[in-house]
């Protein structure tokens, strides 16, 4: 584990640049991992974030990307339009969440 700073704030993060501790997310951040992973965000963006944050709190886990999909009503070719090539792990990796299990 490293700690980096990331838009002001230390962060706690692993060998893939994911944070460790979810607590330590804010919206704050977002915009900044949203740049290091090469995105721009937008309302459609933050309504995935959202999900993702409160279905993480209530389940322990990151959700897949079948489980956004179903839970938001959320097509999986608009995710991989709004998340580029690996969409799991770039929603992921922008809501401060662990990569979720079985993504590569």
């Amino acid at each position: 584990m490293t700690t980096t700073t990331i838009a002001g704030h230390p962060v706690d993060v692993n060998d893939e640049g994911f944070l460790t501790d979810p607590q330590q997310w804010s919206e704050d951040l977002a915009p900044e991992l949203a740049r290091l992973a090469g995105l721009s965000l937008t309302e459609d963006h933050w309504r995935l974030i959202r999900f993702l944050r409160e279905d993480h709190a209530a389940r322990g886990e990151t959700p897949t990307l079948r489980r956004v999909a179903t839970a938001t009503g959320t097509p999986v070719k608009e995710l991989f339009a709004l998340f580029p090539g690996k969409p799991a792990k770039k929603m992921a990796y922008v809501s401060g969440l662990p990569k979720p299990k079985g993504c590569v």
